[in-house]
């Protein structure tokens, strides 16, 4: 007897848009596509009727957009959505309602970006087939009150799926004046940049996208850019990063190791690292170099996180000192600071 397929049904208003992504996936032996729907209302019907494992969704749809949709479905059919979008802030709309992840609409014309974007589509439904969806829940903690932290201290923090929004509740929980962060998110090109943007306007930190010769000062996060690798270097008693292009380390660029290999080598005990919810092991040789080196460690726990990879290997390996739920993760944060 065969292993169960992942259903899917293609939520998406376009006739060659939805028959791209069915023929596209499809191919896959492990994927089959049960449905398609035009419309939320249609995909709401379809929902009933075929029982989808994995749903991917259009944000710009009529009668309803796919944010909205998501925002109203999920609470009665918990389900992992994944939206396929073109370069739009929106993506980050559809996390925070509760998707698990998001693609980026190739343009059809164009052969190679149609494939690149079926491969993406594939690894992604397959993540989602195993995400553990969670009516979106917004810590409403405010903002910590500064007390006095020690600013040779610098944090580095790895997240891939599901991370986006794991990240700004975090950061919308530290005080202004935390010591410098750096955060290695898996994240398409021109997308970290916007992600960036969007934590510097909604949180009380100054956040943007690095970029080589940044320094890493308090009140300042640095954002890996979505397709280069980031590390930093010791200058003087100063930190600065730099960004550059190279192959994929663990199949990321950027990689979550690289940035924790080099907080481990140029920070050693004045670094802290935290490694979020995220598939695969990105992040866990870095982790367990930075505690080698007398670093503070911190790893999400399984249940808040919405894929349990990541974090998982790096327990496993011994590089997490301590295990913390999503909404514990900013006082852990601040108590090992202070």
């Amino acid at each position: 007897m065969g292993v169960r397929k992942i259903r899917v049904l293609i939520v998406d208003d376009s006739l060659v848009f939805r028959e791209v992504i069915a023929r596209g996936i499809s191919s896959d032996p492990a994927i089959e596509v049960v449905g398609k729907a035009t419309d939320p209302f249609d995909a709401r019907d379809k929902i009933l009727e075929v029982r989808p494992d994995v749903m991917t969704c259009d944000v710009e749809m009529p009668k309803m957009n796919g944010i909205e949709f998501i925002r109203r479905l999920l609470p009665q059919y918990p389900l992992p959505v994944i939206v396929v979008s073109t370069v739009s802030e929106a993506v980050f709309d559809a996390m925070n309602a509760g998707a698990v992840d998001f693609v980026t609409k190739p343009d059809v014309q164009s052969p190679k970006s149609v494939e690149g974007f079926i491969i993406d589509m594939i690894v992604k439904i397959k993540v989602a087939a195993n995400a553990k969806v969670a009516q979106p829940r917004l810590i409403q903690t405010n903002p910590a009150v500064s007390g006095s932290f020690d600013q040779n201290k610098i944090v580095v923090i790895g997240s891939s799926t599901g991370g986006t929004e794991a990240v700004f509740n975090i950061l919308k929980q530290l005080p202004p004046m935390m010591p410098g962060i750096l955060i290695v998110q898996h994240i398409p090109p021109v997308f970290s940049r916007m992600f960036a943007q969007r934590l510097d306007s909604q949180t009380a930190l100054r956040v943007k996208e690095a970029q080589t010769g940044d320094c890493v000062e308090p009140g300042k996060v640095l954002i890996a850019p979505g397709d280069q690798h980031m590390r930093i270097r010791k200058f003087g008693d100063k930190y600065r990063v730099e960004t550059f292009s190279g192959d994929k380390v663990n199949g990321h660029c950027p990689s979550v190791d690289i940035l924790f290999e080099s907080a481990a080598k140029e920070a050693g005990c004045n670094a802290i690292g935290v490694i979020l919810t995220g598939m695969g092991y990105d992040g866990a040789k870095g982790l367990l170099a930075m505690r080698r080196k007398g670093a503070r460690t911190i790893g999400q726990d399984e249940q808040s996180s919405v894929v349990y990879g990541m974090p998982k290997v790096a327990h496993e390996l011994g590089a997490v000192e301590r295990q913390v739920a999503l909404s514990g993760i900013p006082h852990a944060l601040l108590s090992l600071l202070r």
